[in-house]
């Protein structure tokens, strides 16, 4: 027998979203739909399974976790990138560890949902629904985005589609990253600024650049304090590009208007989270990546990776 573990299924979508019957009798799955919360839980749950499919970076596989987990052959991430895998371990111990595809456009929902905080905040669209249901009309005025100045943190490929989006919107787009390339910004119809020009000048700062040691915190109380008091920011990327409790303190305080989250520093975030407890806050539970589309993508390459290892023929290799 296989044994097979399905991580982080929170939806219960995994076993709708691909025609696992096409593997053998022999393979069985175990499907989880709970995060663990720590080392022990999570080596005590994966003890004995030869294959593990993670759900994009939810569980941690350090090489402290994978050297407990002795009988891992095979590892599945959805997505073809996954920083939470200690790649050289699973390289040193032979285990394989391999990817799936995304939709053919993978940006295009995160971008989406960026926009879907945009306009939320900037329509009152959370505030006006909870004050409809109790009963008062029109509490707030909706503001406009139409001649306001969007803030792209990263110019990549999402970060070139917010600013097409943008610039649909008749709004003026402004870049800034590390690494940002200048003509590619101007051949985009984007002004390219430094740090400080960014944060102080946007109506709205969305950020869609990857998280590591350069980016961690790339957004702290320096940056939230340059922002006007009417100015939003939207992360859809990762939670630790921002400094949380600087960010905490700038929302209390009224030193920006409000911001648009879908990513947490803890996911799932519980009732701890400080941000739930702020009016100012469109809050998305890390939806940027989960659709029925991707999640169909996901499954299915899930199933062709392990057909193809099975058959000693391994596919989408990423260690």
């Amino acid at each position: 027998m296989t044994k097979v573990a399905i991580l982080d299924d929170y939806l219960h979508s995994a076993m709708d979203s691909a025609d696992w019957s096409l593997l053998p009798s022999e393979v069985t799955f175990q499907v989880f739909d709970h995060p663990f919360y720590n080392q022990k839980e999570t080596v005590r749950e994966l003890a004995g399974f030869e294959v593990i499919v993670a759900m994009r970076e939810r569980t941690r596989f350090d090489a402290e976790l994978l050297a407990c987990l002795s009988g891992l052959r095979l590892l599945i991430t959805t997505g073809m990138r996954n920083l939470a895998i200690d790649m050289e371990f699973c390289k040193q111990h032979n285990i394989l560890v391999c990817g799936t595809r995304s939709v053919k456009r993978p940006v295009a929902s995160t971008a989406e949902l960026a926009w879907a905080h945009i306009l939320s905040l900037s329509k009152k669209l959370v505030q006006s629904d909870r004050e409809l249901r109790a009963g008062r009309w029109q509490t707030a005025l909706a503001g406009t985005i139409s001649g306001k100045t969007l803030g792209l943190v990263g110019l990549g490929k999402l970060g070139s589609q917010m600013a097409a989006i943008g610039q649909a919107f008749g709004m003026k787009v402004i870049a800034w990253s590390q690494n940002l390339d200048h003509r590619k910004a101007q051949d985009l119809g984007v002004q390219p600024v430094n740090k400080q020009e960014l944060f102080a000048q946007a109506d709205f700062v969305s950020l869609h650049v990857l998280l590591s040691d350069r980016t961690h915190n790339l957004v702290g109380k320096a940056e939230l304090d340059l922002m006007q008091p009417t100015a939003y920011l939207i992360n859809t990327a990762r939670a630790g590009l921002v400094d949380q409790k600087a960010l905490v303190a700038a929302l209390k305080d009224g030193r920006i208007a409000g911001a648009g989250i879908d990513v947490y520093r803890k996911e799932p975030t519980g009732q701890e989270e400080p941000l739930l407890s702020l009016n100012n806050v469109s809050m998305t539970p890390h939806l940027g990546y989960a659709t029925e589309d991707n999640f169909k993508v996901y499954y299915q390459d899930v199933v062709e990776n392990l057909f193809a290892w099975l058959e000693g023929k391994p596919i989408r290799i990423l260690s």
